[in-house]
């Protein structure tokens, strides 16, 4: 139906709370879809709104808050896949806010990083920043965003900072047992791609493998490990270096799906077969992972909630009141068992 408006020309947020007979921050909060409300509150400023006609005006309200309506995504990840998901959830947490979304890829090993962010950071005046990994695993870029009054928010396969300022995996609780389903299958040749150095997660998911080895009892030769950077590439060079072994492994883990793409892919031009000659795992659960041949058995990463927790922190309080962010802070990854796996035929 609808409303009575002053003469201002477009609908105002003052229109919606005079006649929905709230407050600007009430207004405010069903926008920005805040858990402090009730049904029959929000429910009523749903459809003045919707009577009104009425828009917000984020450049209006920016000029309020001394910010503006964005959410940055910083990033420095090699791996276009575990972007794209992160971004994902990010939109998802977004959805139906006055927010949007802006991504900024930086050089991790630019001396000239930490100035070139800052510089972002201020000019674009962000609400808040979402950091990836590897780049949030560096306490100079979070005590950065803290100095210029920056909102931020660290991803890691570890936890990072307190629960506000942080959502983490249990990277290395996940490989370790998908490592001991490898060993229950009855392998002890069990080879490891392990991801680029000085990434969190890769130094995570290789520490869940080797304990999982140890408490085995079986012995890891550095032979039996190769290095890649989590491009299919890597994974189809480090496969090679392993299957090169006299006796070869008679399976591998690998710490991303990518890699482990490029491990099935080096094991056909062998001739051999997966699962029967080769077993493989991998790390992410990417749509790769189902729709290659043989499905790949893979530890299911949940990023895209990770992200989309993460936007619902740095949005909450909009108003600077003090909202509960009851989102968590803690996700846990899961095995997702496939076709790649079986016991070693030798």
């Amino acid at each position: 139906m609808p409303y009575p408006m002053r003469k201002t020309g477009q609908p105002t947020i003052n229109d919606v709370a005079r006649i929905a007979g709230v407050s600007k921050k009430t207004v405010s909060r069903v926008i920005n879809r805040s858990p402090l409300l009730n049904d029959e509150t929000r429910k009523r400023v749903e459809e003045v709104i919707g009577g009104l006609g009425y828009i917000p005006n984020p450049q209006a309200r920016a000029l309020a808050l001394r910010r503006n309506f964005l959410i940055g995504l910083v990033h420095g990840n090699p791996n276009a896949q575990t972007v794209m998901n992160v971004q994902q959830g990010m939109l998802e947490g977004l959805q139906d806010t006055e927010f949007e979304m802006v991504v900024r890829p930086v050089d991790r090993g630019s001396p000239t990083m930490l100035d070139g962010l800052r510089h972002f950071l201020e000019r674009q005046r962000l609400f808040g920043v979402l950091l990836m990994p590897p780049i949030s695993e560096n306490d100079a870029v979070a005590k950065l965003c803290d100095d210029i009054g920056c909102r931020y928010v660290r991803m890691g396969s570890a936890a990072l900072d307190k629960p506000d300022h942080m959502v983490a995996s249990n990277d290395r609780e996940a490989v370790r047992e998908a490592t001991q389903y490898l060993i229950a299958q009855g392998h002890r040749r069990i080879g490891l791609i392990a991801g680029p150095h000085g990434f969190r997660s890769a130094l995570e998911r290789r520490m869940g493998f080797e304990e999982a080895l140890g408490d085995a009892g079986i012995a890891l030769p550095r032979s039996m490990i190769a290095e890649g950077n989590y491009r299919f590439e890597s994974g189809l060079a480090a496969a090679d270096r392993l299957l090169d072994l006299v006796p070869r492994p008679t399976a591998i883990f690998s710490s991303n799906d990518e890699m482990a793409a490029g491990v099935i892919h080096a094991a056909c031009q062998r001739g051999l077969s997966v699962p029967r000659d080769l077993s493989v795992i991998g790390f992410d659960d990417t749509p790769i992972a189902a729709h290659m041949w043989p499905p790949l058995t893979t530890v299911r990463w949940p990023i895209a909630s990770m992200a989309r927790s993460a936007a619902l922190k740095l949005i909450a309080g909009i108003d600077g009141e003090a909202d509960p962010v009851e989102e968590p802070s803690l996700f846990l990854s899961t095995l997702i068992r496939r076709a790649s796996v079986a016991p070693p035929s030798a």
